[in-house]
């Protein structure tokens, strides 16, 4: 069994605002103790589900700075460090380290986009700037690049990289990457960015999981994750089949599309059951409303997440 402090369930913090779109620091406190005080492992700051595409560099670092006050050394602090070309995130990194973090997620650039070689050489140029752990962000849905297994093993061997927060999508590449990564010593953390296949990954052989639907119920990603520690597989299943019905409350989202879907609907979800006070998004996203809101607390009540 691995050792390293990056494994089980470390979910990707979703930003509370208010109305007028500025952090809310009370409800992030809340939803920050509520994941820690259900056993969470870790929790990563700066991701997709904590809007990073949307913020100024002012609202990132502010965001980095309450964090590791409120979590104050309870579990691994990890920070996205996510930028269009290598050397905005090797400035993104240096400011990440300043506050404290434990360690960083970097996707592939995402605006000149290169190809392998590029690639590669831009987490090894990450590592130059920086002693923290370093883990690869595999998002080929917003950054338009697949990381290739043998490229993050080949990574990981030389240090370059401590683990991937795969949230490509691909189970077949991500099945390929855990067996890669065995063949020579395990290297890797390898966490998974699913929320509805958390099961099969463990299966397989993941270190752990990133679902931002751990911030809605980190009770049963967390009873999964020690289930799955325990062989315990019927539980596992058991959750997961709870935890795939709950990841409907972005189904059938009618107003909008992407971020203002998914996100939304999880900050809708933590609105209506108390834990923010708002579900506002970052500009241009607007918050959901109507039907959509009443769509996602029927599935609230009916997985037990509400009372009625």
């Amino acid at each position: 069994m691995s050792e390293s402090p990056f494994r089980g369930v470390i979910p990707p913090v979703i930003i509370p605002l208010n109305e007028k779109r500025q952090l809310d620091l009370e409800a992030l406190d809340r939803s920050v103790n509520r994941m820690i005080d259900a056993g969470v492992d870790g929790l990563f700051f700066l991701g997709s589900s904590g809007e990073v595409a949307f913020l100024t560099d002012a609202q990132r670092f502010h965001v980095l700075q309450e964090a590791v006050s409120i979590v104050n050394g309870r579990v691994p602090v990890m920070a996205g460090i996510i930028d269009m070309e290598t050397m905005r995130v090797v400035d993104q990194a240096k400011r990440a380290a300043g506050f404290g973090v434990d360690a960083l997620v970097a996707t592939a650039p995402f605006y000149a986009l290169g190809g392998p070689k590029e690639t590669e050489r831009h987490f090894r140029a990450i590592r130059e700037h920086t002693d923290l752990p370093l883990f690869a962000y595999d998002l080929p849905v917003c950054v338009h690049t697949k990381l290739d297994p043998s490229m993050l093993v080949r990574l990981g061997e030389d240090g370059v990289i401590q683990g991937v927060k795969d949230s490509s999508g691909d189970d077949v590449s991500f099945r390929w990457l855990i067996l890669e990564n065995e063949a020579v010593g395990h290297p890797l953390q390898l966490l998974t960015g699913h929320e509805v296949c958390v099961d099969g990954a463990y299966l397989a052989g993941a270190d752990g999981s990133v679902p931002g639907l751990a911030n809605i119920d980190p009770y049963s990603y967390v009873e999964q994750w020690r289930a799955a520690q325990a062989g315990d597989w019927e539980r596992v299943k058991e959750l997961q089949d709870h935890l795939a019905r709950l990841m409907w409350v972005t189904r059938h989202v009618k107003a909008t599309v992407g971020f203002g879907a998914g996100v939304g609907a999880f900050k809708t979800a933590l609105w209506q059951m108390g834990v923010f006070n708002t579900n506002q998004m970052r500009e241009p996203v607007a918050p959901l409303t109507g039907e959509d809101v009443d769509h996602i607390v029927e599935i609230l009540v009916a997985e037990g997440m509400l009372e009625k």
